[in-house]
């Protein structure tokens, strides 16, 4: 009997002991396992929160403050915040704005390079283009422009399809026989044409050079004035209005984009209409704004900047972007002021370009 109980004690301790091994065993693989799991979501944790603060520093500079150049960079930073979160990045955007001078331009295009430390440089207008890529030859640090009229022509790019070294962009190339055509559609019977531009806009110069052209094939007669400043650009407008001109044409020039509200009621109450190089000229009272669509300039430009900076894109390598010319903006106050039937403007127009679209005047679309 005492045998008896010896064994069954000892089977039941060797059972309680082999419980307490089984459970403990079982308590380690799963406290281990948690362990991993937790591991494993502070890394998934870390690496996601790592991506979503990746940023990129971009610095961009305008180079006067009118309606077509603001568009534009409100459309890059309406873009870029739209393709950071579509991307999980941040574009931390540093903006100003030189206002046409020469040594601000260069400060602020240092400072982007040597305080701000950015990633990329965007130069809105030939000028702002010219100055970053001189200042970054050395650094290499992509620049990416925009409107630019003629980038092969500024020496920015080897060619279109093939920029060749860190810079590349947008164009709101100009074709000026296309409102050539739009003018001479509505009143076949113009005599004289004025140009009014300034002769220090590289964006004017082919432009003016195409013109000029134009009207000599068909034996118009066109007469030149010019303006660096608002108050050469209204006298410069007054003396067409005393050339008793037709009409008048302006490319993309930045200098007389900034001075139309200053200039357009001396068209309008002389009779002569005014054809520009884009849209935002006719919202600051000019007859005719014919050309790109500036707020899709913005857009792509950001989409450009995007494909460099996340997806890793060569600027030597990524073509310069250019737009169908085929928007006409006709000012319908003007138009009425001129004595021009709309219906009638339209029906002219229509043939020559892919839209026509109204608006009336005022400073910023």
């Amino acid at each position: 009997m005492k045998k008896f109980f010896s064994v069954v004690t000892a089977m039941s301790l060797a059972a309680s002991l082999a419980a307490c091994g089984s459970s403990n065993t079982a308590d380690t693989t799963s406290s281990a396992a948690e362990s991993s799991s937790e591991q494993t979501k502070e890394q998934v944790t870390e690496e996601g929160a790592s991506d979503a603060d990746k940023t990129f520093k971009v610095g961009i500079c305008n180079y006067v403050d009118d309606a077509s150049l603001n568009q534009i960079y409100d459309n890059i930073e309406a873009q870029l915040n739209k393709l950071g979160e579509e991307e999980n990045v941040k574009f931390d955007i540093s903006y100003d704005n030189c206002q046409a001078d020469s040594n601000v331009l260069n400060q602020i295009i240092s400072n982007f390079a040597d305080a701000e430390k950015v990633d990329l440089m965007v130069g809105i207008a030939t000028p702002v283009a010219m100055a970053m890529q001189s200042a970054t030859e050395d650094s290499n640090i992509p620049v990416v422009f925009s409107a630019v009229s003629d980038p092969v022509s500024a020496q920015l790019v080897d060619s279109l399809e093939a920029p060749g070294a860190n810079v590349t962009g947008t164009s709101d190339y100009l074709n000026t026989d296309a409102i050539m055509d739009l003018m001479f559609a509505l009143n076949p019977d113009i005599k004289k044409v004025g140009l009014l531009y300034d002769v220090g806009q590289d964006s004017s110069e082919a432009a003016i050079k195409d013109a000029k052209a134009y009207l000599e094939s068909k034996n118009i007669e066109y007469v030149e004035r010019t303006g660096t400043t608002v108050d050469e650009v209204m006298i410069a407008a007054d003396a067409l209005v005393s050339d008793k001109v037709d009409a008048v044409f302006t490319p993309t020039d930045n200098t007389i984009m900034t001075a139309e509200l200053s200039i357009y009621e001396k068209f309008a109450k002389a009779g002569i209409p005014h054809y520009t190089g884009a849209d935002s000229f006719a919202l600051n009272g000019a007859f005719l704004g014919f050309g790109v669509d500036y707020a899709n300039i913005g857009a792509e430009t950001a989409n450009m900047i995007n494909e460099i900076l996340v997806n890793g894109a060569d600027p030597a390598t990524t073509a310069v972007m250019t737009f169908d010319n085929g928007i006409a903006t006709v000012n319908t106050e003007i138009c009425d002021e001129l004595g021009y039937d709309l219906d009638e403007v339209k029906a002219a127009f229509e043939p020559f370009c892919t839209k026509v679209q109204e608006i009336q005047t005022a400073e910023e679309f």
